[in-house]
């Protein structure tokens, strides 16, 4: 099996030789933690967390269907938030992407994101082709 770089026009890159938003292994992409930067990769997409947390969605939906998969395939996910009293945002958000079954998700408060702007980080797993029932 080979590891497949995965890359959206929607999604900015990091600089060459510090990571990627999407492999793919076989039938299984990895998310690395995906923050509500623009498509420029440094505007900050939402002032609060669940615009934060919608923009990042976003993110995920247009790399996993650049992998030939769908929302639905994201069995896991990982929510790293800087103001857990506000998680409600987050999940409100969460419901507007997924349906039935949602993703296995931990959501855990942590002192800082990239930078004080950055309210919210998620990284995921998903199965490709698995949600489709």
């Amino acid at each position: 099996m080979k590891i497949r770089r995965v890359t959206s026009p929607s999604v900015a890159e990091a600089e060459p030789g510090l990571w990627s938003n999407c492999l793919v292994v076989g039938e299984i992409a990895y998310f690395s933690g995906l923050t509500a930067r623009g498509a420029d990769g440094k505007t900050i997409v939402g002032a609060d967390e669940y615009e934060q947390t919608r923009a990042i969605f976003e993110k995920f939906k247009a790399l996993v269907e650049a992998a030939g998969g769908a929302m639905a395939d994201i069995v896991k996910i990982n929510v790293f938030v800087t103001r857990i009293e506000n998680r409600q945002q987050v999940w409100k958000a969460r419901k507007e992407f997924f349906t039935g079954d949602f993703p296995a998700s931990a959501l855990v408060e942590v002192s800082n994101l990239a930078s004080p702007e950055i309210l919210v980080e998620i990284e995921g797993i998903a199965h490709l082709g698995a949600g489709r029932r």
